[in-house]
């Protein structure tokens, strides 16, 4: 009677297990593009407008199971992303601060060129071949810099210090100090599919940089100095194989 017990409660926790999860092994590569949205967490603190740019890069994603009804997949992408900061130079009646040399509006701008590699879980409802599905994704996010590029119409000698509102200055005259990037990243959006054309997405993105550009001991200048960024972004995939061919 005990072996017989113990045989059928095998037995249905096998059968629970089968349907629960259904097994997937579905490839998909292609590529991504969207407006990204930058500004920095700089302490002490800087005033900034979000600095703006175009972001690039290539998607590969696994689908592992069907979970219930989520849909579990994991997603690597390889991005170029410009982020940076794009300073809000005001005087203490919050008008723009004028440089009398060229009698024009003080204007900063640095841009920190990223090569980025996202490292997302993905759990998704919906259709997966065939309609639209809605997923959410989370994961580490690696990057590293590759270049900077200062734009300003004043030179940094002649600024007016006088009016600033905000008087912290040494960011601008400072490249990156520390190179790795790394952080977390979360997001989400609306996939498109059809079995003979692919997998039209789009998505809403927000990332918070763990790491600084600058070195934060208390002889630093800065005791913070990461990234906060948002991306909306496009994404084409296309299969290339499937294990699951009914809808």
């Amino acid at each position: 009677m005990r072996k017989t017990l113990v045989l059928v409660l095998l037995l249905a926790a096998l059968t629970a297990s089968a349907q629960i999860g259904e097994y997937r092994s579905d490839l998909a590569v292609g590529f991504n593009g969207g407006y990204s949205l930058t500004d920095m967490r700089f302490l002490p603190k800087v005033t900034q407008n979000m600095h703006k740019g175009i972001t690039l890069g290539g998607t590969i994603r696994y689908t592992c199971e069907k979970y219930f009804n989520s849909i579990c997949a994991l997603q690597a992408e390889v991005n170029v992303n410009p982020m940076g900061w794009k300073e809000n130079i005001i005087d203490y009646n919050e008008n723009p601060v004028i440089n009398e040399a060229t009698g024009l509006p003080e204007e900063y701008q640095r841009t920190i060129t990223y090569l980025q590699i996202p490292l997302l879980a993905r759990l998704g409802w919906g259709r997966e071949q065939k309609g639209f599905q809605f997923f959410v994704q989370a994961g580490p996010q690696f990057g590293y810099c590759m270049g900077e590029k200062t734009t300003m119409n004043f030179e940094l000698e002649k600024r007016n210090k006088m009016d600033r509102v905000n008087q912290v200055i040494d960011q601008d005259t400072m490249a990156v100090q520390l190179k790795f990037d790394y952080g977390i990243t979360a997001g989400a959006g609306l996939e498109y599919s059809h079995p003979k054309v692919g997998h039209f997405i789009v998505e809403a993105r927000y990332y918070y940089g763990l790491g600084n550009i600058y070195h934060d001991s208390k002889r630093d200048k800065f005791g913070a100095s990461n990234f906060r960024n948002i991306v909306i972004k496009a994404t084409y995939l296309r299969d290339i194989f499937r294990t699951k061919k009914k809808i």
